[in-house]
């Protein structure tokens, strides 16, 4: 069972940069993958980002990709996403994830067995 909590979000002014981040416990491999997911007022929750522990892939939605990075410090078994250019519609409550050696990085929320709490990230024009 892996344990994740996500920490870092505030509110930023548009155009500002906020890195958050996930913390894993429990038991971890190598070629699990860590997702980014987030979900806005009154839409469906969408996928971000993803890297395996072992930084052999990842994946980016079209949304995000240039100005949002995936990152990871393996020895501190967390996972980061370093926000930049921000927009207003990047407001949401931002989710980590986590699926256990999958084939391929999924972009698809129900391949994942495990979530954390959610942290808020709020942009401000």
């Amino acid at each position: 069972q892996v344990r994740l909590e996500e920490s870092g979000g505030q509110t930023v002014e548009a155009g500002g940069s906020l890195r958050i981040s996930c913390a894993a416990s429990g038991r971890t491999y190598n070629r699990d993958a860590v997702a980014w997911f987030r979900q806005a007022p009154g839409k469906e929750r969408e996928f971000v980002a993803a890297m395996r522990w072992n930084g052999d892939s990842t994946k980016y939605a079209d949304s995000v990709k240039g100005r949002f990075s995936i990152s990871k410090d393996n020895a501190k078994n967390t996972m980061y996403l370093q926000m930049n250019s921000l927009k207003r519609e990047d407001t949401a409550v931002y989710y980590c994830a986590s699926e256990t050696v999958p084939v391929s990085i999924s972009p698809y929320a129900r391949r994942y067995n495990s979530w954390g709490q959610g942290t808020q990230v709020t942009v401000s024009s």
